[in-house]
């Protein structure tokens, strides 16, 4: 069994604020597709904020497991390294993570100019909204 890891020392990894357990590396950002390709690390067995994708995630895992919980925090699923997922938009809320070691997820949004993901608080009340706006905001450096 390979143990290596993958090598994300040149990664630009960035925090956003009031995220804990998160980090990401925007990798592309395509307007006129509506598309945007980022990087995200989800902190080894922890799980980030309460949320809802509402636009089509394609997935690839690139380190560690990649788990994902009910809103109660159960666990759901768990997609190991090398799985590649498509996500439809959905109404389900739910909460992501990282297993034994730090998880790295590549993610392809889809989503055009809308909302691309609802953050909730644990009473299932949208807190704010991420959109292409806010990605762009984010590589641009003009959120954290």
């Amino acid at each position: 069994m390979n143990t290596h890891l993958f090598d994300d020392r040149n990664i630009p990894w960035r925090s956003l604020g009031g995220f804990e357990h998160l980090q990401y590396a925007i990798l592309d950002i395509d307007v006129e597709n509506g598309i945007v390709d980022v990087l995200f690390r989800f902190s080894a067995n922890r799980q980030i904020v309460l949320h809802r994708h509402r636009v089509l995630n394609k997935t690839l895992v690139i380190q560690g497991e990649h788990r994902l919980y009910h809103a109660d925090g159960k666990l759901k699923e768990i997609r190991p390294v090398g799985s590649y997922t498509v996500s439809p938009a959905s109404d389900e809320p739910h909460r992501e993570g990282g297993g034994d070691t730090d998880a790295i997820v590549l993610f392809s949004i889809r989503g055009g100019d809308g909302v691309f993901y609802e953050i909730l608080d644990d009473d299932l009340h949208t807190v704010t909204t991420l959109g292409m706006q806010d990605f762009i905001d984010l590589q641009n450096g003009m959120r954290a």
